[in-house]
């Protein structure tokens, strides 16, 4: 079944139904302030950290509440309604809604009893508080009289956690007060007295606010309990029930913001107000509060300067093809995915509870892939951040803190680490990321100074971006198992595959060959030729080592425990064919043509699906070895037999690279949420952004999808379509164009920006072929085979190439 539609003229997502299947979410905000809102107003904000800045109260794994409620009462008839469906749920025969989720922003809008409402919301560029703004206009023939009331649930500590499992406590620690147009919730209030800023027992006063502007607060109250009512819900509170709020404030127990408002309109009169929310002192508070005295003026230059902002990034690469999903995701919403998994990590969402008080390594490192061809800037300063949560022995630090300081950070050696961590030890695979991510970077920017940039080591000493690199390749060398290949460590990219920490991962191999690679290009570009020479021997050696233990006839194998037990072999009765070895045997150059092709043909046979290739086949049951974690899942679910989708990205990539255009592109439609847009119940999660797995063909639920926004999927599918499908591969001299595309598609352009250089690209296919190149022109000018040196670029850049 549909629920909506993609406009990409406005670049939104509009759900015309809005009893989805689950909660259909946007993000809001930035990494100083950070809000995820559904299609229902469900959700909740924070200020910094998931963990320990929650602002408002959200029930996980439930019904999509609380969240930011507007509702409005006809004082005549005493009907009420939300301004989003829920929480008041009115019947959909009398209610329509659509709800428009746009680059940072959602719109609501509704007609109910002759009154149409929309509500925005939004937080202000580079601002740390958010704004819901209400327009009301009358539709019907007669006068009008509409109480508006706004509700807020504040958290009673900035904790999650704490605030709700430790009620013996957190619900003594909070009250309510009301100024003016505001109430103004305190945390830790009895402190006052101290100094701002000065902790007593580790506490600090924390003010939060939520407020209404472009009208006067008429009544109000501050305590949960008597705004909604006992054995009343979010559906029918009895603060609206009545009209009027009754003033009460909290004093313990759990505070909330209520503020209604009268409001009278005229056939067809409009008019605006505006609920402001954040974390806020008094003083500050107010001085927000005044720059919304004109509301409908400054929410509507807000609202176009967040539209100014995300689709000026956007616009940094943009394709027309004959596909309309692939063109939406590239051009929008893998891109938009992309920006927010970039700046979220996995800390925040409706699966992701806020817990996660830090960066995986190999999470945030691979992210900045998604992002670098659009903002390599802000891809710049991230891989500056990870440089430094690099230990001086080479290996990643598993979880970066939020609060890392570079050069003074305890290591996963230190017992300081495990215990605030978690982590117990190294993970094979988290350094290798950087080779791609790194050289990603000085490819689309041509910023090579950038290896001789020194930037610290997390726990000491520093070194050159060129020796952080030498030193994770140190980081593998120094730890191989006993065929030689690196060891499995803690674990590589599957945490639920312990091969033991002296077992081999097969992934983890190809990932160190094709590192070898890529740092052997730095040494060429700074002429550091003993280097090279020992990059080759080791490369060679390595190479020799995977062919010779991990090609099993049809496949690679995925590895060895550190008893021996070969793991993915053709024989074995569970789990003896793995996608992720079979990519990456081609993404890394190690496979030979013959094998590369034998082994993406197996994936396909053996591993493809309607939905995508899942990660292994068959599922564990009976026959999981001691470090096959997966087994604890149900078959078809997560790493046991799930169509895992980060991993989909590679094996798109790894088709394109051999110049299967059908097939990359098979795999892309089978996964693409946009393709899945008339499957919404099967599916489930959003129709435009991606999700961590979808349950494979061995579960009753094949098809549905599961842990939305916060996944790696986004980068490795951006860097599958624009690297592999279009074929965009720059180097640091200049950019190769080498599309892998459908046989079907005769044309497609792209629009990309390249080092200050807007480039015009035009691809024609008149022979139906799926890669190739007879012809490539520059501003006119033929070039040898497919690559255009930068000099050949010039500001605005006419690129023509014809496959066939």
């Amino acid at each position: 079944m549909k629920y909506g539609y993609f406009d990409d003229t406005k670049r939104e997502y509009v759900i015309t139904r809005p009893d989805t299947p689950a909660p259909w979410a946007n993000y809001l905000g930035s990494p100083e302030y950070g809000a995820l809102i559904s299609n229902n107003a469900g959700g909740y904000s924070f200020a910094k950290s998931g963990a320990n800045g929650r602002i408002l109260r959200y029930i996980f794994n439930q019904f999509d509440q609380p969240g930011r409620y507007m509702y409005i009462r006809d004082n005549k008839t005493q009907d009420y309604w939300s301004a989003s469906w829920q929480p008041v749920g009115k019947d959909l025969e009398a209610y329509k809604s659509e709800c428009h989720h746009g680059t940072a922003y959602t719109k609501m809008l509704a007609d109910y009893s002759g009154i149409h409402s929309e509500a925005l919301y939004y937080v202000p560029l580079d601002q740390t508080y958010e704004v819901w703004n209400l327009r009301l206009t009358n539709q019907s023939a007669e006068d009008r009289e509409l109480t508006v009331t706004g509700y807020a649930e504040f958290t009673n500590n900035n904790n999650y956690e704490q605030d709700q499992i430790n009620l013996q406590y957190s619900q003594f620690i909070t009250r309510t007060e009301f100024h003016e147009n505001r109430i103004r919730h305190v945390i830790h209030g009895n402190l006052d007295w101290a100094k701002e800023g000065e902790e007593v027992d580790d506490e600090l006063v924390i003010d939060r606010f939520f407020a209404l502007t472009g009208a006067t607060v008429d009544s109000y109250c501050g305590d949960r309990e008597e705004f909604l009512g006992r054995y009343h819900g979010y559906n029918n509170p009895q603060g609206v029930e009545k009209g009027q709020l009754s003033g009460e404030m909290c004093y313990n127990q759990n505070g909330c913001g209520a503020l209604s408002t009268v409001i009278r309109l005229k056939p067809n009169e409009t008019k605006d107000i505006a609920f402001l929310v954040g974390m806020k002192g008094n003083k500050e508070a107010k001085e927000i509060i005044v720059k919304y005295e004109n509301t409908t003026q400054q929410c509507e230059k807000e609202l176009n300067e967040l539209i100014t902002y995300w689709h000026g990034r956007l616009s940094h690469f943009q394709v027309q093809t004959p596909s309309a999903e692939f063109n939406t995701m590239i051009n929008t919403w893998n891109a938009y995915n992309c920006f927010i998994t970039f700046i979220w990590s996995r800390a925040a969402s409706f699966f992701y509870c806020g817990l996660r008080n830090g960066y995986g390594y190999r999470d945030t490192v691979q992210d900045i892939q998604g992002i670098i061809h659009l903002a390599p800037e802000m891809a710049l300063e991230k891989i500056r951040f990870m440089l430094s949560a690099q230990v001086d022995n080479g290996g990643g630090l598993p979880l970066v803190k939020f609060n890392h300081n570079a050069g003074h950070e305890d290591t996963p050696e230190d017992a300081s680490y495990v215990k605030e961590t978690g982590h117990p030890e190294y993970r094979a695979d988290d350094a290798l990321w950087l080779f791609p991510t790194v050289y990603k970077y000085l490819a689309e920017s041509g910023n090579m100074e950038f290896l001789d940039e020194v930037i610290p080591f997390a726990n000491k000493d520093e070194g050159t971006v060129y020796e952080h690199l030498k030193r994770a390749i140190d980081f593998s060398m120094n730890r191989l198992g006993v065929h030689g290949m690196p060891a499995g460590l803690y674990a590589d990219w599957n945490d639920c595959l312990r091969l033991g920490k002296n077992g081999e991962s097969a992934f983890v191999a190809l990932q160190f060959y094709y590192a070898m690679d890529i740092i052997k290009r730095c040494a060429e570009y700074k002429k550091d030729t003993q280097y090279g020479i020992y990059l080759d021997e080791k490369k060679n050696m390595l190479g020799k080592i995977i062919n010779e233990c991990c090609w099993n006839e049809d496949r690679f194998i995925r590895g060895y425990t550190q008893t021996g037990e070969i793991i993915g072999c053709k024989t074995d009765p569970e789990a003896n064919m793995w996608l992720n070895p079979q990519s990456w045997a081609v993404i890394s150059g190690l496979a030979s043509e013959e094998q590369a092709d034998t082994a993406l043909d197996t994936v396909y046979q053996r591993l493809n699906t309607e939905y995508g290739a899942i990660l292994m086949d068959p599922p564990y049951y009976k026959h999981a070895f001691e470090g096959a974690l997966a087994v604890i899942y149900n078959a078809g679910s997560k790493e046991n037999a799930g169509i895992f989708s980060q991993s989909q990205g590679w094996i798109i990539l790894a088709e394109a690279l051999r110049g299967h255009g059908d097939r990359a592109f098979t795999y892309f439609m089978e996964n693409a949420p946009a393709a899945q847009n008339e499957k919404a119940d099967i599916r489930k999660l959003e129709p435009y952004c991606y999700g961590q797995f979808t349950e494979g063909k061995d579960s009753p639920h094949f098809g549905r999808s599961h842990v939305h926004w916060l996944t790696g999927t986004a980068s490795t599918i951006m860097v599958g379509c624009v690297e592999g499908i279009l074929g965009m591969r720059p180097d640091f001299s200049g950019l190769c164009i080498s599309p892998s595309i459908p046989k079907e598609w005769d044309t497609f352009t792209a629009k990309k920006e390249f080092r200050g250089k807007h480039l015009h690209i035009q691809v024609y296919n008149h022979n139906q072929k799926e890669s190739g190149c007879v012809e490539l022109l520059v501003n006119g000018e033929a070039m040898k085979g497919n690559y255009i040196p930068f000099e050949k670029m010039t500001e605005n850049t006419d690129i023509v190439l014809t496959i066939s």
